[in-house]
């Protein structure tokens, strides 16, 4: 009975730690199907309005960092509540906002709120899992974090089409009932005697020995240079799929789904390698070719396939990358997780929200390309260079 309770337990937590890591997708993805539509309701241009998507990453960076090291001195669960709370809070205001600014304003402290849930979700996992049976667990709630792309443009695309884009808002408010309800069965993985010492100084104690640990700061980076690649991606695909090639918001989600359903097979196939290094390498060579061939057939062909095929391509590399590079990472950082998890989820998204805005400017499939091919040349420069300082000494 005990076996079976634990194992209940268990699919419950992985699924519930899946859905709050898939939070940052959701509170992105869901509302893209509506991004033209949303510069003719507030009058205004594609990159003012992308400014929401922009300052949403940029809440879900400061809010990994600020209540990841809180969450160490706390526990987690308190935390988790109280960033539940605020997320909810702030997709009410995004409901009632009647002016672009103000809605960028709620768009950040929602990114803040949904935060919470990202960083706990490595925090967590890290809390009460070790070395491949951790790498197993960040591969399958990457997994399950890869179905999130797929329900949220689809959904958001026919909400938008029936009742505009307030209706999507409605859904995320939902989602985030259903996620304070469920953690009520949350049960504490960090008890009192493991949680780190009250104050700042012992705060950037953990900081300044996680970053000291030798192989995270390397880790963390090759993570942020993805995420900055698959924003570019983001901002980019709504504009491109449905005004360059004419397609509807369906259409679009459809696509995007696609695409996320790529992301996750490379997620779950990450755990067939036999060390996390090894898919971490493959991942981003793979993402790396997807990106030069994006942008060596812009200037050979226009049509949808010389878009869709190498894009996937890239996609499928990075499913490898993310859940391969956070455990390394975490594994490094696993004194003070939270704070190792804020500075992975951190650097991410920061990296995201800077470079989502830079293909808006020029011609913005060429832009995507281009930033990713960079983005994706620094990562993989960053992963063989330390790979081969380790072997050196």
């Amino acid at each position: 009975m005990e076996k079976e309770s634990s194992q209940g337990y268990f699919l419950y937590l992985v699924l519930f730690l899946g859905l709050l890591n898939g939070f940052g997708p959701f509170v992105i993805d869901m509302y893209l199907p509506a991004l033209p539509e949303m510069t003719h309701v507030f009058k205004t241009s594609a990159s003012v309005i992308q400014l929401g998507l922009t300052f949403c990453m940029g809440g879900l960076a400061v809010g990994q960092v600020l209540l990841g090291p809180v969450s160490d001195r706390f526990g987690r669960k308190a935390v988790l509540l109280f960033s539940l709370f605020l997320y909810l809070s702030a997709t009410v205001g995004c409901l009632c906002s009647e002016s672009i600014w103000v809605f960028t304003f709620f768009r950040f402290l929602e990114g803040i709120g949904a935060a919470g849930g990202i960083v706990l979700s490595r925090s967590v996992a890290t809390d009460l899992y070790h070395g491949r049976q951790l790498a197993k667990i960040i591969a399958f709630i990457s997994a399950i974090n890869g179905l999130a792309p797929i329900a949220a443009p689809l959904s958001g695309g026919l909400v938008a089409q029936i009742v505009g884009w307030r209706g999507i808002f409605l859904i995320l408010l939902s989602l985030g009932i259903c996620l304070t309800l469920g953690s009520l069965f949350f049960r504490e993985s960090l008890p009192p005697d493991r949680r780190s010492g009250a104050g700042w100084k012992n705060v950037l104690k953990g900081f300044g020995d996680i970053l000291r640990e030798k192989g995270f700061i390397p880790a963390s980076l090759a993570y942020a240079c993805s995420m900055s690649a698959i924003f570019c991606y983001i901002s980019a695909a709504p504009f491109i799929i449905q005004q360059e090639y004419n397609l509807s918001g369906v259409q679009f989600s459809l696509i995007f789904a696609f695409n996320a359903l790529v992301i996750a097979c490379g997620s779950i196939l990450s755990v067939k390698f036999s060390s996390v290094e090894k898919s971490l390498k493959f991942g981003a060579l793979l993402a790396f070719f997807g990106a030069g061939c994006c942008l060596l057939l812009y200037f050979l062909s226009q049509s949808l396939l010389a878009y869709l095929v190498p894009v996937a391509l890239m996609l499928f590399g990075l499913g490898f990358v993310f859940p391969s590079s956070t455990t390394l990472a975490m594994e490094k950082g696993r004194k003070y997780a939270g704070i190792a998890s804020s500075v992975v989820g951190g650097l991410g998204y920061l990296a995201g929200g800077l470079a989502a805005p830079l293909v808006g400017i020029g011609d913005i499939k060429l832009a995507s390309f281009s930033w990713s091919f960079v983005f994706l040349l620094a990562g993989l420069l960053l992963i063989f260079f330390c790979d081969h300082r380790k072997t050196r000494l």
